[in-house]
């Protein structure tokens, strides 16, 4: 499926005719021939429990609620018996959905494959076991939809622990399609699942690939190069690198913030970044921020602004956490920030930073409000490769990012085509009836 994928590849909007006329159920505008129906009467709820007798040896896989997530159920623990959590408490099988009713905001469904079927699951789900008018995969996606999460938010109950009752539960309406368009509807959500999953997984491997990479290039550097033991916490180094403290290769700037109530300092044009807004960063460079300063508010607190493709890296609270800036800017006081000199490259020295900010944090003084200082900053000693080395380590890191970078771009992507087409297919705003759509075994299996 292309990146560019729309509705119109599945499916087309609702025509004209007798199937395709709609009407008003109380759990929105549907087509006239589907049917809504209470939970109760379409599937099975919680079919099969047992008892500590029904154990079938001394352990068994259980499914917590933590396992489950959007759909998928992640994985079992292999636990013993003695061991059994109390809500171990129900047998589920192949086609069965887990529906979380504890906490429902986290979403906490799952689908039984093969893989998990006859395993235990908590009692904190309630176990569909759907009858022949439903297929089970896209009872999975309704479970999903937002109209039956809207439900689940209307039976909640308690603050401290919500939960929904299997009571309740069963007081959910569902829409019932016929079994053909069940089917077509499901396998456009399924097929972009498995491209939102294939993604997810380029990302893993990419980022195993990048913790690798960084390891190796900021311990030995590039081609092989002999290696000499040094005294210091890095151990063995490449012969040519040296050891510096970052006051030598660079300028250390702190920032401070005017008054909030100074009017005459916000509200310029100039970017003022927070430690938040690096550690929400979508990638590794910053442009813009929620609020900026006059100038003004420069000559109120003595800063001058840092030039671009400096590394703004906080120091207070979370510590560690980089960027960098491609305009001039300034930040608050959570920042130590690092102007590079000459023999210092921007995206080494962000990725030596990155690399070694469990050490730096190491180094903290505050115990309710931990802090490194600017001392501690301009003292920290880190390799200093030769220039053209630094380069080359800060390139190939950097190109290893922007592909993660481009495939969570492309997840995205998936999800949020797949929120559109959720509403639209299982509202029946778009229908599937006449379409050619090849509907796989994983699928039909199921009903």
């Amino acid at each position: 499926m292309s990146e560019e994928a729309t509705l119109d590849e599945f499916a087309e909007p609702a025509h004209s005719g007798d199937s395709q006329e709609r009407q008003e159920t109380p759990i929105g505008e549907l087509p006239t021939n589907w049917g809504v129906e209470w939970l109760k009467d379409v599937v099975k709820i919680n079919p099969d429990g047992f008892s500590e007798d029904d154990w079938p040896s001394e352990m068994f896989e259980y499914i917590s609620l933590s396992e489950a997530s959007d759909g998928e159920i992640e994985e079992s623990q292999t636990t013993p018996v003695e061991d059994a959590p109390s809500r171990a408490q129900r047998t589920v099988q192949e086609g069965d959905i887990l529906v979380g009713t504890v906490r429902p905001k986290q979403r906490s469904h799952g689908f039984v494959s093969e893989e998990h079927a006859e395993k235990i699951c908590s009692s904190g789900f309630g176990v569909l076991r759907p009858g022949t008018r439903l297929n089970s995969r896209y009872l999975l996606q309704e479970v999903l939809s937002n109209r039956f999460f809207s439900q689940m938010e209307a039976y909640v109950a308690g603050s401290g622990y919500p939960a929904v009752k299997i009571s309740d539960l069963k007081k959910h309406r569902v829409a019932i399609p016929p079994l053909p368009e069940q089917r077509k509807i499901t396998t456009v959500l399924y097929t972009i699942d498995r491209a939102i999953e294939k993604t997810e997984e380029l990302v893993n491997q990419t980022e195993r690939v990048k913790t690798g990479l960084t390891q190796d290039l900021l311990k030995r550097g590039i081609n092989n190069q002999q290696m000499v033991e040094t005294d210091s916490r890095f151990g063995s180094l490449p012969e040519t690198w040296e050891l510096r403290p970052l006051k030598e290769v660079s300028e250390i700037a702190g920032r401070t913030a005017p008054e909030k109530d100074d009017t005459e300092c916000w509200g310029g044009d100039i970017p003022w970044a927070t430690p938040s807004e690096i550690t929400s960063l979508v990638g590794q460079t910053i442009d813009d921020t929620e609020e900026q300063l006059t100038e003004l508010a420069l000559d109120k607190v003595s800063s001058n602004l840092l030039p671009p493709m400096s590394v703004l890296m906080t120091t207070r609270a979370t510590i560690g956490e980089c960027a960098v800036n491609t305009v001039e800017m300034t930040t608050n006081q959570g920042f130590k920030n690092i102007i590079p000199g000459k023999r210092l490259d921007t995206w080494y020295t962000y990725y030596r930073l990155d690399y070694e900010k469990d050490y730096l944090a190491s180094l903290s003084k505050g115990s309710t409000f931990p802090e490194v200082g600017k001392d501690t900053v301009e003292n920290f000693v880190i390799p200093i490769p030769p220039l053209e080395e630094q380069r080359k380590i800060g390139e190939k890191l950097r190109s290893v990012d922007e592909q993660i970078l481009s495939y969570k771009e492309n997840k995205s992507q998936y999800e949020r085509l797949k929120r559109g087409l959720m509403q639209d297919l299982l509202s029946g705003t778009v229908r599937t009836t006449d379409t050619n759509i090849e509907v796989p075994e994983e699928i039909a299996q199921y009903g």
